[in-house]
C-alpha cells in the first residue's frame, strides 16, 4: 500500500488514509492531478456545473460528504458553485498564493486532504452566504436522492 501521508494546517495528519495506488488506478488522470497535484479542469467541462440531481456531493478520493445540492447555485463561473460546504468541518481552507500577488482561499477535504476548489466572498452573489464555494466537478462523486 503507498500512502502518502498530508498534513493539515494544523500540522495533524489528515483522519482519512488514501492509497495513492489504488487511487490512480480508481480515477481519471485529470481527477487525479486535482486531488493530489491541485490542477483545475477547464471551465464549463465538468460533469456538475449545470447539473441539477437533488443529492449529496462526496470527496472523490475518500467519499466523505461535502455539499450538497440544496447549497449548489448557477453561478456561470463554469464550475460547480456552493454557497456552504455540508457542515463546518467537511472542509479545510487554506491560504493560496499560487498566483501571487493574488491571495485565494483553497478549500481541501477535511477528511483526506483533497484539493476541491476554491471559495471566493463579496463577489455579489444572491445567496445566503455571499460565497462561491467554486469546485471542481472532477474532485466529486454526486450521490443521487431522486
Amino acid at each position: 500500500m503507498n500512502e502518502i501521508t498530508p498534513i493539515n494546517s494544523n500540522g495533524n495528519p489528515y483522519p482519512i488514509k488514501v492509497d495513492e495506488d489504488e487511487l490512480k488506478k480508481r480515477v481519471d488522470p485529470l481527477s487525479y492531478a486535482v486531488l493530489r497535484k491541485a490542477a483545475t479542469e477547464t471551465a464549463f467541462t465538468g460533469e456538475y456545473t449545470d447539473s441539477e440531481i437533488i443529492g449529496v456531493y462526496k470527496c472523490k478520493a475518500c467519499s466523505a460528504e461535502l455539499f450538497r445540492s440544496e447549497t449548489k447555485f448557477h453561478s456561470g463561473c463554469g464550475w460547480p458553485s456552493f454557497y456552504a460546504p455540508t457542515e463546518n468541518d467537511a472542509v479545510e481552507l487554506i491560504e493560496d498564493r499560487s498566483l501571487f500577488p493574488r491571495v485565494r482561499t483553497e478549500v481541501r477535504c477535511a477528511g483526506c486532504g483533497s484539493h476541491l476548489g476554491h471559495v471566493f466572498t463579496g463577489e455579489g452573489y444572491a445567496v445566503p452566504t455571499d460565497q462561491r464555494w467554486c469546485i471542481n466537478s472532477v474532485a466529486l462523486v454526486l450521490e443521487s436522492k431522486n
